[in-house]
C-alpha cells in the first residue's frame, strides 16, 4: 500500500459518519438514550419510500423484526452510536419509526422497613 493509499482510506473513515448524517448533530438523551426501544411504524401502503439513504432503509429493515434497544441496533449496524441515534432521530421525525422510553426505575424499598419485614418473618417462622 503507497502512502496516498493510505491516506485516502483514514480520509474516507473520517468523512464518512459525517456524511451519512448529512451534517445533523446529536438528538438530545431525553429523546433517545442507550435503552430506548425502537420498531417500525405500521406501514400504509406496501412499498417504502426510495428517498431514504442505504443506512436508514437497513435501519428500517432492522427494526421491522420489533423492538430493540438503540444499543442493540447499533450494535447491528456495525456503525457508531452516534451515527446511529443521529439516523434513528431523523426516522422518527419522518414518522418511519416508534419510539418507546425505557421504564423508569422504581423506587428503592426504605432499609427499615425491609429490616421490619425479615425481623417478623424471622418471628413466625423461627
Amino acid at each position: 500500500m503507497t502512502g496516498s493509499e493510505m491516506w485516502e482510506t483514514e480520509a474516507a473513515e473520517l468523512v464518512r459518519p459525517y456524511v451519512i448524517t448529512k451534517g445533523r448533530g446529536l438528538p438530545d438523551d431525553t429523546q433517545l438514550s442507550l435503552i430506548t426501544l425502537v420498531t417500525a411504524a405500521p406501514e400504509e401502503g406496501t412499498q417504502r419510500p426510495t428517498r431514504l439513504s442505504p443506512e436508514e432503509q437497513r435501519l428500517l429493515d432492522i427494526c421491522s423484526a420489533g423492538y430493540l434497544s438503540v444499543a442493540e441496533i447499533a450494535g447491528h449496524t456495525r456503525l457508531p452510536l452516534g451515527v446511529v441515534k443521529i439516523l434513528l432521530a431523523s426516522l422518527t421525525e419522518g414518522g418511519y419509526l416508534l419510539t418507546r422510553a425505557p421504564v423508569a426505575r422504581a423506587p428503592l424499598a426504605d432499609r427499615e422497613i425491609l429490616e421490619e419485614v425479615l425481623n417478623g418473618l424471622r418471628r413466625k417462622f423461627g
